[in-house]
């Protein structure tokens, strides 16, 4: 087993590699730099990775795709850590200047469980999936609207119109909620970048 931390650690290794065109530090070497850290999960879980660049003093989102289905780590990692940078609809790919200026989160998803309604869930602890009509899906991890100061209808709204219902009300739409909870670790390109000198 190993820790989030590890996983975001690998996840930051995964793109500077790519995008410098070099082989990156092996997992297992990065596992030894940060084995005492103590968030320690299992080899399989759902995951989330995230890239946030900074604009002035703002963090702003770069990309964000994960997967549901349980993912063999640390493989599931490196496989969305570049698809998050790389491929996100929403945006441009990540490129080599931006690195610098760019943060890193590791989301490993737990504890599902169904909502008896769209309402059956707390604010900054779980994440929450719906399923509209039993057919468009949409999520916001646990921390997304405490960051952005919504209620929790308010979240519902956004989104029920993050999943392609932009003249829906959340009262009025056939929703399915699952809550979850998540395990997040975060690291900067400084504190990383002192970490990779470390292990060269």
């Amino acid at each position: 087993m190993s820790s989030v931390k590890t996983y975001t650690a690998y996840a930051f290794e995964t793109l500077y590699s790519k995008l410098h065109k070099t082989d990156p530090i092996p997992f297992s070497k990065l596992k030894l730099a940060l084995e005492n850290d103590s968030n320690v999960v299992t080899e399989k879980c759902p995951l989330f990775v995230t890239w946030n660049i900074k604009q002035g003093h703002d963090k702003v989102l770069r990309g964000c795709i994960g997967n549901f289905s349980d993912l063999t780590l640390p493989a599931g990692v490196r496989e969305y850590a570049l698809i998050a940078a790389l491929e996100d609809p929403r945006f441009e790919p990540i490129t080599l200047r931006e690195l610098p200026k760019l943060s890193c989160s590791v989301t490993l998803l737990k504890n599902f469980e169904k909502g008896k309604d769209a309402l059956d869930w707390e604010l900054g602890k779980h994440g929450i999936r719906i399923l509209i009509n039993g057919k468009k899906s949409a999520t916001f991890l646990p921390e997304v609207a405490t960051e952005q100061g919504w209620t929790k209808e308010e979240t519902l709204q956004h989104l029920v119109q993050k999943a392609g219902h932009y003249q829906t009300s959340w009262e009025e739409a056939d929703i399915e909620l699952t809550r979850y909870q998540g395990i997040k670790e975060s690291l900067d390109y400084d504190t990383f970048m002192d970490l990779r000198e470390k292990l060269q």
